[in-house]
């Protein structure tokens, strides 16, 4: 009568005649347990497998199995394409000619290091940082103006429109601190 052990965390073992029974042990006081008799169907709730959302599943799973039908990473990686190679030239070519024009003040060596394009960057960093807080002005500044333009036909205009109204003039001042112009455009070096 000896049982063939079957997987449950219940400690259930099924006989050979087909019965299911948890076998008797013995208590930690020294007592014994005697046999529980399983019905035939029942299945412990420690034994019922936990439902698992597929789509949740795989939301765990993302990125480990990389792109499916894809060959794996090459050891030997190359320099890039052709064209990659040729367009990284012309970049380089280009931030040379646009160093010569500043002055050759921001040379950039052949090799192109990181550290050289980063110094690169931050010579040319103020001048663009200012268009581009102009090209946001000279917006501000139109909405402002299309807002008071419909104030002045008689449109009913919201809290937070009224007040880009009252910002105009100081959107102007703004605008000729960065060297600009009331329209946004730049100003010239007579004035």
């Amino acid at each position: 009568m000896p049982s063939v052990p079957t997987p449950s965390k219940a400690g259930i073992i099924e006989s050979t005649s087909g019965e299911r029974h948890i076998p008797s042990s013995t208590r930690p006081d020294g007592s014994k347990r005697k046999e529980i008799k399983i019905k035939p169907g029942y299945k412990p709730p420690e034994d019922v497998e936990v439902y698992k959302n597929r789509i949740a599943d795989g939301w765990k799973k993302r990125g480990t199995g990389g792109v499916p039908g894809a060959e794996g990473l090459k050891e030997n990686v190359d320099d890039g394409s052709a064209a990659s190679n040729k367009n990284a030239k012309r970049r380089e070519a280009r931030k040379k000619a646009k160093a010569a024009e500043e002055g050759g003040e921001g040379k950039v060596a052949t090799n192109g290091s990181a550290k050289e394009l980063a110094k690169e960057e931050e010579a040319v960093d103020p001048e663009v940082e200012k268009e581009k807080k102009a090209r946001n002005l000279k917006k501000k500044l139109k909405q402002a103006r299309d807002l008071k333009e419909k104030k002045e036909e008689g449109g009913a205009l919201l809290p937070e429109q009224f007040a880009k109204v009252i910002k105009i003039n100081e959107l102007i001042r703004e605008l000729d601190a960065l060297g600009f112009d009331a329209e946004g455009e730049p100003k010239s070096k007579g004035e």
